[in-house]
């Protein structure tokens, strides 16, 4: 006869877990020209000129505007980067980062 034991195959699955994401903000001052603004907006989010201006002028109006949402790592660098590109002629432009909810 047969003696053989057979043990059923048992899979773990690991669930994977999104990274939290983090909104890159803009906040108004009333120092740093606007072109400037649109500029940094360009270079660092690859925003085209109209999508700049509209981000621009939404920060201006409400005084904050939520510029992209990125992983944590990412959103930290693009807002250092362009604050630092603000910072660099002298403007006190700033944008910050806080968790997407």
């Amino acid at each position: 006869m047969n003696d053989t034991v057979t043990k059923p195959k048992t899979r773990t699955k690991t669930k994977v877990e999104r990274p939290r994401l983090h909104k890159v903000i803009l906040i108004n001052d009333d120092y740093t020209p606007r072109e400037f603004v649109t500029m940094v907006l360009k270079a660092e989010f690859r925003m085209t000129e109209d999508q700049a201006f509209k981000v621009m002028m939404t920060a201006h109006k409400l005084g904050v505007c939520v510029v992209a949402v990125f992983t944590k790592d990412v959103a930290e660098t693009k807002a250092n980067r362009a604050t630092d590109a603000g910072r660099a002629k002298g403007y006190p432009l700033l944008f910050t980062t806080e968790p997407e909810e």
